[in-house]
């Protein structure tokens, strides 16, 4: 896939481009039946399957204290995109300035005179344009304004939930990694370098991997059974998030032990898919304890992540 930031300054020429926009963020199960859909018409009709996206998050440049907290980091939004077929991913770089542009100046501006799109398939909930006045009926009837179809892709239902990624955050939120995994199509997953610790875990018998994640939205602090993968292979193991009580609290933390590995993994960068939660986090009264309750928190990882390959 390639990827083109600001499609202000871009000399790319499309050929016969079909196109989707939005934020994409977490690119869950309704961002992939849109995606999807995109690629399919166009490769149908021999054009390119175009996404047009926003970075940073629309909200966190007009309203700083309400912005969301981003499921996926851009990076892991790029690559997830790749996988639905998508040619070209337009990254634009969101300013107040781009935020002033009415729906109508937006459309004719950036889709018709700069993409050229022949098609736009959207989501039912779209909008866009200056205080997001724009919706799927304006598109409509901006695109019989200037020459380009229109298909509305309907709401995405998983267990009763309307697919979004406002219910994939809420589902983080509270811990619950096996609802937000069912909404995205695969486990949650953070990326980042493994750091020095404070080698506690190793003092007692379980040696981990201390993650620095700089982007993405952290479930709450507790214990959750989790697939690491580094490089190409794939390990189990369990994770323990939060600011380890029982030691007297310490800056928030993503620690993870990886089951029947020792390699050094120090300087290297992973990613941390939470596959189920097992408890929250507890203060013990001893470190005996502790160990005692991460031996049992391991078997039940295993027990868990054995059931799911």
């Amino acid at each position: 896939m390639e990827v083109l930031r600001h499609s202000a300054t871009s000399p790319r020429r499309f050929v016969a481009p079909v196109l989707t926009l939005g934020n994409f963020d977490g690119v869950h199960r309704g961002h992939q039946t849109i995606l999807g859909r995109v690629a399919e018409v166009a490769h149908a009709g021999g054009g390119e399957a175009v996404a047009l996206t926003f970075s940073p998050h629309p909200v966190a440049v007009l309203r700083p204290d309400r912005a969301p907290a981003l499921i996926t980091a851009l990076r892991d939004k790029i690559r997830l995109m790749a996988a639905t077929g998508i040619d070209v991913l337009v990254v634009q770089h969101f300013t107040p300035v781009f935020a002033e542009l009415s729906a109508e100046t937006f459309i004719e501006r950036f889709v018709v005179q700069r993409l050229r799109a022949t098609k736009l398939v959207v989501g039912h909930s779209v909008s866009f344009g200056h205080e997001r006045r724009g919706d799927a009926a304006l598109l409509t009837a901006l695109g019989k304004r200037f020459g380009f179809d229109v298909e509305i892709v309907g709401p995405i239902r998983i267990d009763g939930c309307d697919v979004s990624s406002s219910a994939v955050r809420r589902a983080i939120a509270a811990g619950d990694v096996s609802l937000a995994a069912a909404l995205l199509g695969r486990p949650h997953r953070l990326g980042g370098r493994v750091v020095h610790g404070r080698q506690r875990g190793a003092s007692i018998g379980f040696p981990t991997a201390n993650v620095r994640v700089r982007a993405g939205m952290l479930p709450p602090d507790g214990v959750y059974a989790v697939r690491v993968q580094h490089r190409e292979a794939s390990h189990d193991g369990v994770a323990s998030i939060g600011t380890n009580p029982t030691f007297g609290n310490a800056p928030r933390t993503l620690e993870a032990h990886l089951f029947d590995f020792d390699a050094d993994l120090y300087g290297e960068r992973v990613s941390v898919s939470f596959v189920e939660r097992l408890r929250g986090e507890i203060m013990f009264p001893s470190v005996d304890a502790l160990a005692a309750q991460i031996g049992r928190d391991a078997e039940q990882a295993r027990t868990i992540l054995a059931a799911r390959p």
